[in-house]
């Protein structure tokens, strides 16, 4: 039986967000035809023509009629294909073609292909989150994997929606796919790299306290491959971090694998990143790489070689841990908790300081160069470390270095005692802690203190130097920062170069 109108929940997706949108169509005499209103985007009015063709392939019928499709709330832009599902099941369910019966309960999500397979969408996580907050069942394409919580089921060609909602199966949990991306990420090691034990330390004070870290050294001196390895002496993430990470990259249409196996995000951008594609933007607004990488690592290879744009770009993400894009329909945060791991060359030709290779760089060229990198990003970069060529000899005989298990244990233990050490007090993060609550003894102060005139250090690396000495306390697990541990942070931050 033909009703006149009849109307199915959706959602959109708006930036990390999902907003609920409610397709209601209506049928009445008139020229055959569909309009859509309701702020739709190129997207959204093609799938006129998509529903039509899946339809007709699928068997079911197109009365001719005038159909009057509404995207309610009309003030919120409509963007996307995923529409494509709801509005089949609209006009489906209000031409009498398929039970109506549970509808009501039901959020609906998919792209339709001609042959009426339902195809899956960017943003599939926020709409399970939408699902479970409005106590409602999620219709969703049969690739779409349930991250938990909501009741969704899974659709995989709309001729299914014949024997009604509970006929449809439940969507797939966490795959055996995802556990083995999760354990290829595991298989780097540090202990592939060899003769690097100064940067390997640099490593774990910058993974034990959350630093920035810079690397300068000449080209074949493994700084790719340690960064590679900065997520295996971390911890696994939690709960809440990894619910917070899978939705940036289902937002952004991106791989969810290793992620539902428990590894932290590591994003590695080109050099010719632009702005949009580094903090996030374009139309639909959609997250940057810094955003990507939320609770795990963003490695900058080549440093001086991206655009200074986009890199004073990282400065307040890096500061407020999000980014803010205001756009004229309002504005977008996304989360970009973030560990920076960022390599250089010392020069253009990269071996100025090299014994064996000499610079053949001019002075105005070195000087250009360093200064690409500005000096308020360097300012929020707590932990430089040269990295040398290792010997040849050692690794033609198959040397080992620290692995990746001896190193997470040291970062796990340093993080267990600063938890301790917080809770001793007003369990702040130390990074909202200024010099005097960071525990500096005597020496350590008067060090501090020394270094700062000598060096003419500003406020923000004074503070920064204080914050780096207290995570080698906590590697120490000593309950004050003694003069060895501060004097040992002014040696990251004192570089005579970049």
């Amino acid at each position: 039986m033909i009703r006149d109108s009849f109307a199915v929940r959706t959602a959109v997706l708006r930036g990390v967000e999902a907003i609920p949108v409610v397709v209601e169509v209506s049928v009445s005499q008139g020229i055959p035809g569909v309009t859509i209103v309701g702020m739709a985007d190129t997207a959204v009015l093609e799938s006129r023509h998509r529903v039509r063709c899946a339809m007709r392939e699928c068997g079911f019928e197109w009365p001719r009629a005038r159909y009057t499709l509404n995207l309610s709330p009309s003030e919120i832009r409509k963007t996307g294909t995923g529409f494509d599902l709801p509005i089949a099941v609209a006009i489906l369910g209000c031409t009498g073609q398929i039970p109506q019966r549970d509808l009501d309960g039901c959020m609906f999500v998919g792209e339709l292909a001609l042959s009426g397979g339902v195809n899956n969408v960017r943003g599939m996580v926020a709409f399970e989150r939408l699902a479970l907050e409005q106590g409602l069942t999620l219709v969703a394409p049969s690739g779409a994997i349930a991250t938990g919580g909501a009741d969704m089921r899974s659709i995989e060609v709309l001729t299914q929606m014949t024997q009604g909602i509970g006929s449809l199966p439940p969507a797939d949990a966490l795959s055996q796919e995802a556990e083995d991306d999760s354990d290829q990420t595991q298989r780097l090691d540090f202990a592939d790299v060899v003769d690097q034990e100064l940067a390997k330390r640099a490593f774990v004070i910058a993974a034990a306290g959350e630093h920035g870290l810079l690397m300068v050294g000449p080209p074949g001196a493994g700084k790719s491959m340690m960064a590679k390895r900065m997520p295996t002496i971390l911890a696994p993430l939690d709960e809440h971090d990894r619910a917070e990470a899978l939705l940036i990259h289902s937002a952004a249409g991106q791989e969810l694998g290793p992620l539902l196996g428990g590894a932290r995000p590591f994003r590695a951008p080109h050099h010719a990143m632009t702005l949009g594609g580094m903090v996030g933007g374009g139309r639909p607004v959609r997250p940057g790489e810094a955003s990507l990488a939320h609770k795990g690592v963003l490695f900058l290879d080549e440093l001086p070689e991206f655009g200074p744009s986009v890199l004073q770009a990282l400065r307040q993400p890096m500061e407020e841990r999000e980014v803010r894009i205001v756009r004229v329909d309002g504005t977008y945060v996304f989360p970009c908790d973030f560990m920076l791991v960022a390599a250089a060359n010392p020069c253009p030709c990269g071996y100025l300081g090299d014994p064996d290779h000499p610079c053949t760089c001019s002075a105005s060229r070195i000087q250009t160069y360093q200064s690409r990198i500005g000096g308020p990003l360097m300012d929020r970069i707590d932990v430089l470390v040269d990295v040398a060529r290792p010997d040849s000899s050692r690794i033609i005989a198959g040397d080992q270095g620290s692995s990746s298990a001896q190193m997470a244990e040291q970062v796990a233990v340093a993080r267990q005692f600063a938890s301790w050490r917080r809770a001793q007090s007003d369990d702040k993060p130390d990074r909202a802690r200024s010099v005097p609550e960071l525990g500096l003894d005597a020496p350590a102060r008067a060090a501090l203190e020394g270094a700062a005139k000598r060096l003419g250090l500003g406020g923000r690396n004074i503070v920064r130097i204080a914050r780096v000495a207290r995570t080698i306390a906590d590697l120490a697990e000593s309950e004050l920062v003694e003069k060895d541990h501060l004097m040992e942070a002014c040696a990251y931050r004192t570089r005579a170069t970049l």
